[in-house]
């Protein structure tokens, strides 16, 4: 097996854990931009429905505010998920889990591709810390199952729709990935799938969690 396909794979052995979207372009996507989405939401309607989003993460999807996720080009079904999430109170947080309640299944998805349909999210380029660079493309504990790499991507932008649960993180704020981080090593947030980031960061040292961000962010 081809290291793409076994890396692949590895990705796909949490899939079934995940509510099913059904697979299929969003419309009216832009072809110049990163379309690789899967979902049945209309990116028009929902640029109309996001503007409950948009004073938080921007008309766009790129938040000014680094404890604000970007959302530009993020895969609509991790959007969709983290939501239905916060609905269920599987996932918490004082803002989202009041936003979440109103939105029916329909704006729910148009709301996801319209974000999804935007100009990907990016860093500012600046030279990555080689620290970071490691633990992202290598990782550094004998129990990591796999590096973020593996599953996100070797510059954080995502795979491809069969592993849309892993989001796109190359580009985040690092302030908001150093959070994420955190609550994921103190189990603070437990929905990933089948808490693999829970695992994946559990060893990791705040000196490493820092450099980790920084890496991802400037991608």
């Amino acid at each position: 097996m081809t290291h793409s396909k076994s890396r692949m794979a590895a990705c796909l052995l949490t899939l079934a854990i995940l509510l099913a979207v059904p697979p299929s372009f969003a419309a009216g996507g832009n072809t110049d931009k990163f379309k690789r989405r899967t979902g049945s939401g209309d990116p028009v309607a929902g640029k109309v429905a996001s503007q409950i989003c948009q004073g938080c993460h921007g008309v766009n999807g790129n938040s000014t505010d680094e404890l604000i996720p970007k959302l530009a080009g993020q895969y609509d079904v991790y959007v969709i998920k983290q939501m239905r999430n916060y609905l269920a109170g599987t996932r918490s947080h004082e803002i989202m889990n009041n936003m979440a309640a109103p939105l029916s299944d329909r704006e729910l998805a148009d709301i996801a591709a319209y974000f999804a349909d935007q100009a990907i999210m990016k860093g500012n380029g600046a030279a990555a810390n080689e620290k970071g660079k490691n633990l992202f493309l290598k990782g550094n504990i004998s129990d990591m199952v796999m590096t973020c790499a593996y599953c996100h991507g070797e510059s954080g932008k995502g795979l491809d729709p069969s592993t849309a649960m892993y989001p796109v993180i190359g580009g985040q704020h690092k302030a908001y990935l150093l959070k994420q981080l955190r609550d994921f090593r103190e189990d603070k947030r437990v929905n990933s799938p089948n808490v693999i980031m829970n695992r994946i960061v559990k060893s990791l040292s705040d000196t490493d969690l820092e450099a980790l961000a920084e890496y991802i962010s400037v991608q």
